[in-house]
C-alpha cells in the first residue's frame, strides 16, 4: 500500500472512498501526477519514486489555509 498526496483547488470534486484514476507527466528530471479529470495535481517524484499503479482509492481530504488536500491509496 502507497499513499500519496494531491493538491485540489475546488472542494467537492472527489470524496472519501472514490476510486480515482492519475496520469503521469514527465518532466526533465522528475514525473508528476494529475487525478483525471485534472481535479488535483502531486508533487515532482524523482525516477525511483515512480507510481506502479494507475488507480486508487481517496482515504483522507484535508483543508487547510493553502488549500484542499487529498490522498490517495494505492496497491503496490
Amino acid at each position: 500500500m502507497r499513499t500519496m498526496e494531491f493538491k485540489m483547488e475546488r472542494q467537492g470534486l472527489v470524496q472519501v472512498g472514490d476510486e480515482v484514476e492519475v496520469r503521469e507527466g514527465k518532466l526533465p528530471s522528475s514525473y508528476y501526477y494529475v487525478v483525471e479529470p485534472a481535479v488535483a495535481m502531486s508533487g515532482n517524484f524523482k525516477f525511483r519514486e515512480r507510481l506502479k499503479s494507475t488507480k486508487g482509492v481517496v482515504s483522507d481530504i484535508k483543508q487547510t489555509e493553502k488549500g484542499y488536500y487529498i490522498s490517495v491509496d494505492f496497491d503496490e
